[in-house]
Parts: C-alpha cells; structure tokens; sequence
C-alpha cells in the first residue's frame, strides 16, 4: 500500500487493535505534578492504573497537543519512503494539535511536493476518535485507493456518535468543564451528567442523570434512538478505569449489535473526566437532546 494511516493516541484504541488495522499512531503529551510523560496506547511511560491512582490522591494532571516536531519525527521517514499520509487528528473543537499538524505540513510538503498528506479534523473525542480510526482501518483492508480513503472517512466522521457519563465532577470542575456549584450539587444530588459531541467537536452536556442506576439505560437508549443499522455494528464501550461498568454497559448493548469491544481511557482524556467515567460509540446520527 502505497500511503499510511495516522491517528494520535487520544484515540484509546488498544495497541492490539491499532497493529491489527496496521495504524501508526502519534503519542500525545501530558503531565502529571509537573513531571512530563508521552501517552502510548500501551501505557508504557505510566500505567492507566497508576494514573488513576495520582489523580484520586489529588494529583494534577494537564495535556499538551502533540507538538511541531513530533509531526515530523512520525511523517518525515514515511515520506522518504515514497508513501503519502492520512492522518486522523483529535477535534480541533478540544485541541490546537489540528492547527499545529497543518503548519508542520505546509513545510514537509515543500520538502517533499510529490507527496500527499491530508490532515482530517476528526470532530471526535476519545475512543469516538478511537472508532472513526478503526473504521477507517477496516476500510484500508479493502485496498481503496488514497484519495477514497480520505472521502470516506470525512464522510464518516459525522456519523460518530458519543454518550457518555462522567462519574468524577471535581476532575471536570478541576479542568473548567463546570463551576464548584455544580460539582458541589451534582455530588450532593446523585446527578451525573450525560456528555456527547456537538458538530464542532466539543463536549456538549446534553442531560442531567439522577441516580446511578439510571446511567446504562440512558445510554443504552441513547444508542438505540441514534445508531443505523446496530445489528450490523460493532461498538465500542470504553472506561476510565472501571471495567466492571463496561462490562455491565456491554452487556446491555449486546443483544442489539453484532459485537462490543471495550477500549480503556487514557490519560489524555482521563485528564479531564477522572476515574469512572463510561461512554458507548457507534455509527449513527448526531442528536444532541
């Protein structure tokens, strides 16, 4: 195959699956009580679990975008190699990473002028990103061509569909996703709030869930109005250090999909959302009520 397909390691797929659908991706940075690590799908730099850990021992965590010269560390020998590049990035509506790859781009491509490299804003967040990815891989296992490749996955990436459901409100207060107030009453209440993605790509409260129990049916729910054609998808179920919720949300989710594959979150998101947070991400239609 003549180009190769990026992704960043926001995308919380698995290492496995990544290799699997021969996926290259980008480390993203992050800190942790100011100490500097890069995100690899595989944890290797800080485990998941022992970043979990440092922010429930009020540790304070912040990311980065990738930076300019990570670009050209990871696209630089592709193109020497005589291949073209497409690469998946994390919304621009929650990073400037977007902004950061195309000036890198502007000047690999005045180095390197026979080469293609498209730069796809992925509008998603997470493992919805993860998902737009791992269709896009399985789309290369039929050998398209480049340029149908790329329309694919423009024309997919709106047809990603997130709900999630966010355990830990200090971690969004800490991140500026919501006020002290709202933390304060949502803990006091039992309210959860019920998250997806809007179509510039940023986070979106859409409800407010009272109860834990009532987190997976609302999901589930929100899945079954929105996705097309489920018994014909794989899904994915993704967790902030809290498997037992995936499992329960997988099997709820089960009987209307063809399979379920639970993914991890990473520290990148983690950063954000905290430990416990529960998302389902399939193909459908955005609606954001």
């Amino acid at each position: 195959m003549e180009y190769k397909l990026f992704c960043d390691s926001t995308c919380d797929l698995t290492m496995e699956l990544a290799e699997k659908l021969n996926i290259e991706i980008i480390p993203m940075q992050f800190t942790l009580d100011e100490k500097n690590y890069n995100h690899y799908l595989d944890g290797r730099e800080l485990s998941f679990s022992d970043f979990y850990k440092a922010l429930k021992n009020g540790a304070d965590a912040k990311t980065a975008q990738v930076q300019f010269e990570t670009f050209n560390k990871y696209f630089e020998p592709v193109l020497k190699e005589g291949k073209d590049i497409i690469y998946i990035c994390f919304t621009s509506g929650m990073s400037g990473t977007y902004n950061t790859c195309n000036i890198a781009v502007e000047e690999l491509r005045e180095k390197y002028p026979d080469r293609k490299i498209t730069v796809i804003d992925s509008l998603c967040a997470s493992a919805g990103e993860g998902y737009l990815a791992y269709l896009a891989g399985l789309k290369m296992q039929e050998n398209p061509t480049y340029d149908e490749l790329c329309t694919y996955i423009e024309d997919t990436k709106m047809r990603i569909i997130h709900w999630f459901v966010v355990d830990d409100l200090d971690q969004l207060k800490k991140g500026g996703r919501i006020g002290t107030l709202s933390a304060t009453f949502g803990k006091a209440l039992q309210i959860k709030p019920l998250i997806s993605v809007d179509n510039e790509g940023k986070l979106v409260a859409v409800a407010k869930i009272r109860g834990a129990s009532k987190v997976y049916s609302t999901i589930v729910d929100r899945i079954k109005r929105d996705g097309e054609n489920l018994s014909e998808q794989t899904i994915f179920v993704a967790h902030a250090e809290c498997p037992e919720k995936a499992e329960a949300l997988k099997e709820l989710l089960l009987p209307m999909v063809k399979d379920v594959c639970i993914m991890e979150i990473g520290p990148i998101i983690g950063s954000h959302v905290g430990q416990g947070m529960c998302a389902a991400l399939a193909m459908g239609k955005r609606n954001l009520t």
